[in-house]
């Protein structure tokens, strides 16, 4: 058996020794972490793994200059991105037609730009990932649960 086995089968015996309430409460700070650093990618228009996403697109009817307002702003909000937890299962995810609009970007899907308008393809912007920033803020948060309840 593997080492990593072996820790991984540890530290599943330590949080099933957990109460499911201390369990639902330790899932929601993992997602709210989670979540943190997700916004942090949106506002720095990276995806998960770091690169830069593709920028608009100019068109002809587009104003000259810089464009004010970066992509998504509300869509990262607090409103539109949610983390929930359970005693089982932590998740972040889009809520209603927030989650349309974020699976259209993410996948680089076709879409209308607005009712009856034009179908567009949309280039891949990767919202919603994990990378290794997320990765050890999971085990941090994890391993400061675990050595709590074990004092």
């Amino acid at each position: 058996m593997s080492e990593m086995q072996k820790v991984e089968d540890w530290l599943a015996a330590l949080l099933a020794n957990l109460e499911p309430a201390a369990r639902t409460r330790m899932l929601r700070e993992v997602a709210r972490d989670v979540r943190r650093i997700q916004q942090q990618n949106i506002t720095a228009q990276r995806a998960p793994d770091g690169s830069a996403w593709e920028p608009r697109r100019m068109t002809a009817r587009t104003k000259q200059g810089r464009v004010k307002r970066k992509m998504f702003t509300k869509l990262k909000t607090a409103k539109y991105l949610k983390a929930q937890a359970n005693a089982s299962q932590a998740e972040v995810t889009f809520t209603g037609q927030a989650q349309r609009i974020a699976r259209v970007h993410h996948y680089g899907l076709r879409d209308q730009v607005s009712r009856g308008g034009a179908e567009v393809k949309y280039a891949v912007r990767p919202l919603l990932g994990v990378n290794d920033d997320s990765e050890t803020t999971v085990q941090e948060a994890l391993l400061r649960w675990l050595s709590e309840t074990a004092n």
